[in-house]
């Protein structure tokens, strides 16, 4: 039997994370994040989501549906184009932090152990309300990608890099 103290759901913010890989010039395995979070007998994993932007309805299907089959729940926004008055171009954004933050209050009864895979200090406000439900949050990033005030408000941060021979996605034979 599992207490409530030791009930895990994990967010990932796949966007962000998507950046966070790429600068560390390697990605990780979701399958192996899930089987990372499972090895420890007195931990149970609830639930896990998953969070993408998209170019369109069928913008990476076979990704969402080998998630899906994973065991996570996908949640996709469609990117939206802007122009950056400080850079000149246009930029794609999808911005799911407000489905990120409602998944976690809508299921934190579920829980009390988060672990979020982002750097995104807009999560700071909701971090410090989770962490008021007496819910322990562990943030996992990469340094130069996580805001300073996400870091402040987390109990644990884990660095993508140390934790890179767990999750680290290889090539099958």
């Amino acid at each position: 039997m599992f207490s409530v103290a030791n009930r895990l759901s994990i967010f990932v913010d796949g966007n962000n994370m998507f950046y966070a890989q790429q600068k560390n010039g390697w990605f990780f395995d979701p399958r192996r994040v899930l089987e990372y979070f499972n090895q420890e007998p007195e931990l149970m994993l609830i639930n896990a989501f998953w969070y993408t932007g998209l170019k369109d309805a069928q913008d990476q299907r076979g990704f969402r549906d080998a998630l899906i089959s994973l065991g996570y729940t996908v949640r996709t926004k469609i990117l939206k184009e802007y122009y950056d008055d400080t850079s000149g171009r246009y930029s794609q954004k999808a911005n799911l932090d407000i489905e990120i933050v409602v998944d976690m209050f809508n299921t934190v009864d579920q829980y009390n152990r988060v672990v979020l895979f982002s750097g995104d200090g807009d999560f700071e406000r909701a971090i410090e309300l989770l962490r008021s439900k007496n819910t322990h949050i562990t943030v996992i990033s990469t340094e130069g990608m996580i805001a300073r005030e996400l870091r402040n408000v987390t109990d644990r941060y884990i660095d993508l890099n140390d934790i890179r021979d767990r999750i680290e996605k290889v090539d099958s034979l």
